[in-house]
């Protein structure tokens, strides 16, 4: 990394990796993305990087960003910058020279942290949380998550993805805020599900995602099994633990998992009781995939995602379901 640090300062003198990419280094984890700020504004950035002979991505330029390929690797540097959002929490970008005052905007501390290959700004101890494995907000969280509420979905999805812990003040703000999430774009909302419907902890995210309040905004058909009894099978526990399991048993596939996640979302709608008094779900299956349509319709999933899931749903009870040996495991 530190390599790359010095052959992108050579292109754009004084410019630092930044955000996410630190983070995943300090971490020992293979960097996603390679973000880097400078003081330089876009057109300066723009002109030093055609200067070295590469080819300039400029879709990103209201905001600050430029992108240009580097070594096979997509860089994309940023300007220092400050956002003041309008009442549709649209940022209006204002340039500035201080990467602090940059770093005050963002979201967690763990992405305020900036690394020259040699010296680590951190205003806000984002070192220190990462060592503990903390994911907090910069400043106030609460105007944090007003300015951009989809950052609390992304609080529960670093802490499925990183096996981090919310700090509690944190957490607060975010079972206070969880209603702001209706704001967000049901597509942004789907860029952080499916990133942790496929994390390795799955399952503590999906308990976090619920506990925090967000789920019953999200999939509010789903939080309907949150304490539900079922008084039938894998009684000892309720039926959104039943799914947490099955979730997490099931193979690590988007489609799979989000099947996984629904394929019980039918059982408090088809309840009755047997002469033993015991519930009794038939039709769930039929009437949880008919559910799914729904579901997949709000979340704007394509066709072929919404028919995929709906069939893994409608015949998950059947011997040669992918999802029959998760469920069985789960009782």
């Amino acid at each position: 990394m530190n390599q790359l640090i010095g052959e992108i300062n050579k292109i754009i003198p004084g410019a630092r990796l930044v955000g996410g990419s630190v983070r995943d280094y300090l971490l020992g984890m293979d960097p996603h993305d390679f973000d880097f700020c400078t003081q330089h504004k876009p057109d300066e950035i723009e002109l030093l990087v055609k200067s070295s002979g590469k080819r300039t991505y400029t879709a990103g330029r209201r905001f600050g960003t430029i992108g240009f390929r580097h070594d096979g690797k997509f860089i994309e540097v940023t300007t220092y910058r400050n956002e003041v959002y309008d009442k549709k929490r649209q940022p209006d970008v204002e340039f500035i020279s201080s990467i602090e005052e940059d770093l005050s905007r963002r979201d967690f501390t763990m992405n305020a942290i900036a690394y020259d290959g040699q010296d680590y700004i951190d205003p806000f101890n984002g070192v220190d949380d990462i060592d503990a494995r903390i994911i907090r907000a910069v400043g106030d969280p609460t105007r944090r998550f007003k300015e951009d509420p989809l950052r609390m979905l992304r609080a529960v999805r670093f802490l499925a993805q990183l096996d981090f812990k919310i700090e509690e003040k944190t957490y607060r703000s975010i079972k206070k805020n969880a209603n702001l999430i209706l704001s967000i774009s049901k597509e942004r909302w789907m860029q952080e599900l499916d990133k942790m419907l496929v994390s390795d902890n799955v399952a503590k995210g999906l308990s976090v995602l619920a506990d925090s309040g967000l789920l019953k905004f999200i999939i509010p058909e789903l939080a309907l099994q949150i304490g539900y009894g079922q008084n039938g099978d894998c009684q000892e526990l309720d039926l959104f633990e039943h799914t947490i399991k099955v979730v997490e048993k099931t193979d690590n596939d988007r489609e799979l998992r989000w099947a996984a996640l629904l394929h019980d979302i039918g059982k408090p709608f088809v309840r009755t009781e047997n002469s033993a008094g015991r519930n009794d779900y038939t039709f769930h299956d039929l009437i949880g995939a008919e559910l799914v349509d729904g579901i997949a319709k709000r979340l704007k999933w394509s066709n072929e995602m919404s028919k995929n899931v709906e069939m893994l749903v409608r015949h998950h009870l059947k011997d040669d379901s992918p999802l029959r040996e998760a469920n069985s495991a789960s009782r």
